[in-house]
């Protein structure tokens, strides 16, 4: 195995860039539009710092709108963020 392989089935896709479609001329615009790593839904501590310090301090929630995260609220803690960027409602609303 190589120094820079990826890890998995050598004939699995490679989830960091979506498939395209060649024969779509549409297919670069298509690509742009698409989250990366397909987060749609992202969480980031008001403070700064990295996402699993300080679960108890508030955090910034950033839906993804097709062309860059936005923000769209806070949560008051860590548990609350991760089950909105999972797909639950926003805290409070």
């Amino acid at each position: 195995m190589g120094r820079h392989a990826r890890p998995g089935p050598p004939d699995q896709p490679s989830r960091a860039a979506p498939s395209i479609d060649p024969d779509d001329p549409l297919a670069p615009y298509h690509r742009r539009r698409c989250a990366p790593m397909d987060v749609y839904r992202r969480h980031r501590p008001v403070g700064g710092g990295a996402t699993h310090v300080r679960p108890e301090e508030p955090r910034v929630l950033e839906p993804w709108d097709g062309f860059a995260y936005v923000p769209e609220g806070t949560a008051p803690n860590l548990a609350a963020a991760q089950a909105w960027a999972a797909g639950g409602p926003a805290p409070g609303g």
